[in-house]
């Protein structure tokens, strides 16, 4: 099979021949459709991260195709059936967290396009425990990012605590931002979209938005305040660490902010704004699986629709190139065959 390949940190992804991969107990061989390709991918290419994946492997972690063939004991899966991998590749299901529904935290987890081989190929292999169901008559382009993207900001927003009708900023308007906001209308959320480029939060308006501030015009904080008298909370999906201080001004008395974005460095926090006003600052890491269905249901209903542009494995490269310049408006998601 073709796959795309990391053989150093640092390097160029290498498209070539790779065996296909043979699925073992509770696995099934999945030939992959499409991938969206993540800003984590970025991240495992160029090693960045404390916890860093070993080279050479394959990243990708957004995968849509259908099931090939299915090993022993697997009983959640079948042949011809539309799958997808995530980053919860799998868990343990045994520990503390992974019996309080909280598997996203287990210790021994496997992660897809990291710690495993992932979707950068024409095929990959999936825990068939843990493998999103796509429903059926999904374009394979478009859902692709919501087996992260989505997933992850629909976890994040559910632990703003923000009820219907409140407000809510988005802070970054990417990959996960756009897809937020559309998330955040859905819930019945009221929408503030923060970022530094008109052509997104020309997007974020497009999707629901209702106030759009650009950080680079002004004191954001400020825009914030003035036009929602405080946000109930607030979810950055945003890489540059300024945002990060910024959502604490941004947040009214008892409000709380998750944090999705991981930029390098340290989050400067003001301990006397958060103990005045009451703050709850936690962080979110993807989804759960039973996340991930209630994800997948608001993409089938047609209450999210991820802009995405469709490209080839070939010009794998060009988009992680053009991810750093922060050149793209919602999600690159490869073809890797047709179906």
């Amino acid at each position: 099979m073709r796959a795309g390949s990391v053989p150093a940190f640092g390097e160029k992804i290498v498209v070539g021949d790779h065996p296909v991969p043979t699925p073992g107990p509770n696995q099934a061989l999945v030939r992959v459709l499409t991938t969206g390709v993540c800003h984590t991918d970025l991240h495992a290419v160029d090693g960045d991260w404390p916890v860093k994946p070993s080279p050479p492997f394959i990243p990708g972690h957004e995968g849509v195709g259908t099931v090939e063939a299915i090993g022993s004991d697997v009983v959640e899966l079948a042949v011809g059936d539309l799958v997808g991998n995530a980053w919860l590749w799998s868990a343990c299901g045994r520990c503390e967290f992974c019996r309080t529904g909280w598997e996203t935290l287990c210790e021994s987890q496997e992660n897809g396009g990291y710690s495993v081989d992932g979707s950068f190929g024409e095929y990959m292999l999936v825990d068939a425990r843990y493998a999103a169901k796509v429903p059926a008559g999904s374009d394979p382009v478009e859902v692709a990012p919501v087996l992260c993207a989505g997933v992850t900001v629909y976890k994040a927003l559910k632990l703003t605590n923000v009820l219907p009708g409140q407000w809510v900023v988005i802070s970054g308007i990417g990959g996960l931002g756009h897809i937020a906001v559309q998330y955040a209308v859905a819930m019945g959320m009221r929408v503030a979209a923060v970022d530094i480029a008109e052509d997104k939060l020309a997007l974020a308006k497009k999707h629901g938005a209702e106030v759009v501030v650009n950080a680079k015009d002004g004191d954001p904080v400020a825009a914030v305040q003035e036009a929602t008298g405080g946000s109930h909370g607030v979810l950055v999906t945003a890489v540059h660490p300024a945002a990060f201080g910024q959502a604490i001004g941004m947040t009214r008395r008892g409000g709380t902010i998750v944090f999705n974005g991981l930029p390098p460095g340290d989050f400067p926090a003001p301990i006397f704004d958060i103990v005045l006003k009451g703050l709850t600052i936690r962080g979110s890491i993807v989804g759960t699986r039973q996340d991930m269905i209630e994800a997948l249901e608001f993409y089938a209903r047609g209450q999210i629709k991820p802009t995405v542009q469709e490209r080839s494995l070939d010009e794998v490269n060009e988009v992680l190139d053009e991810m750093r310049a922060g050149k793209i408006d919602g999600r690159v998601v490869l073809r890797l065959s047709e179906g």
